[in-house]
């Protein structure tokens, strides 16, 4: 096993989040030898730090901290040797770091004889299976969708006038009352504007439209995201909607069936892609090379959910294998341009044989 060293903070590096799972937000020296974990961090953080199983920690005093800022170095000038200083501390000579390692602390780290190199899969393999504590924090996540959609459908109810913001603020303030975070507004479009990938949706929403509401808010414990996205209409939906909603329904339903371990997740992605086809939509599976797609089903199935939102395995064109404890958000869709789209999509967990879904929660185009 190579020497491992990540250097970042534990709200923007998943890698690091899921080696340290605390929430940690300046940078820090992470560093694995020979089974030993260490971390080096700013005195403010030992505390805390220490209480992580199986993790020593060393304060960055023990580094030289307070000699460097005597010497009246920089900020950065300071990071990348303190960086260089945990490797020499650590014995460390070369290692492996994630995708993202700055790319100013490795160059320094090469003019100092230690030789770093990027090595993504060996982390995107670490963060594949989910532990008990993320899987914990995704449930709670997804608790607080259901909540928000619950307030959602509640306000639909009420019927017109009633605008995308308006559902956004609420879904907002649902998650601000569970204690989940969110990165962004949540993606709540009307209409045409439903076809367009991740758009948040602005404006009113009339009768006999397209409602698509995609929310994924993070549990602050884990750091781990839920997503999950349904499908409304206010008032009577129009026989297209209902078509759409039906076959999509349809198509989750198959991808359960066929999830297991050991496939890629292109298996699922053709399925689906071959029963939309096989009622005459577009598909990702038809396509001249080149050509954008605008409608059908014109993405793919979905992806894995963890400690990002997006993340290894894709089930789509190009799908990796699929192991037990992926956690897998699954989302078919069709769309028209000018009228809209149908989404729906839920989130699975990958056990030993096959799949078991984590959400259990109405799908009706009804609110």
């Amino acid at each position: 096993m190579p020497d491992v060293l990540i250097f970042g903070d534990t709200i923007r590096s998943p890698e690091l989040r899921h080696e340290v799972p605390i929430t940690v937000p300046d940078p820090f020296v992470y560093v694995e030898r020979n089974g030993t974990r260490t971390a080096f961090v700013g005195s403010l953080e030992v505390p805390r730090l220490s209480e992580v199983a199986g993790l020593e920690t060393v304060p960055l005093e023990e580094l030289g901290l307070d000699e460097l800022v005597a010497q009246g170095l920089t900020w950065h000038e300071m990071t990348t040797e303190l960086v260089l200083r945990a490797c020499r501390s650590a014995q460390v000579e070369s290692a492996v770091t994630p995708r993202d390692f700055p790319l100013e602390v490795a160059d320094y780290l090469r003019a100092n004889e230690i030789h770093v190199q990027a090595q993504g899969e060996l982390f995107d393999g670490r963060r594949r299976v989910k532990t008990e504590a993320e899987l914990a924090g995704i449930r709670r996540a997804l608790r607080a969708s259901e909540r928000a959609y619950d307030a959602i459908r509640a306000r639909l109810r009420q019927g017109a006038p009633v605008t995308c913001e308006e559902l956004q603020t609420e879904a907002m303030r649902v998650f601000s009352d569970e204690g989940v975070l969110v990165d962004d507004r949540p993606l709540i479009s009307a209409g045409a504007q439903t076809t367009v990938g991740h758009e948040p949706g602005t404006g009113p929403i009339t009768e006999g439209e397209p409602i698509v509401v995609d929310l994924f808010p993070r549990d602050p414990v884990s750091g781990c995201y839920s997503d999950m996205t349904r499908t409304f209409c206010l008032g009577e939906p129009p026989e297209e909607l209902v078509r759409y909603h039906a076959l999509v329904r349809e198509a989750l339903e198959l991808a359960y069936s066929i999830i297991k371990p050991g496939m890629r997740g292109s298996e699922p992605h053709r399925a689906v892609c071959e029963l939309f086809e096989a009622q005459d939509f577009r598909t990702q599976l038809s396509k001249e090379p080149g050509e954008v797609l605008e409608e059908g089903f014109f993405h793919g199935l979905g992806h894995g959910v963890g400690l990002e939102v997006h993340e290894l395995p894709s089930l789509g064109r190009v799908g990796e294998e699929i192991v037990p404890g992926d956690v897998l958000a699954v989302e078919p869709g069709l769309y028209r341009t000018g009228f809209g789209g149908c989404r729906l999509e839920d989130l699975v967990l990958v056990t030993e044989d096959g799949c078991e879904t984590l959400v259990d929660y109405r799908y009706e185009l009804a609110p």
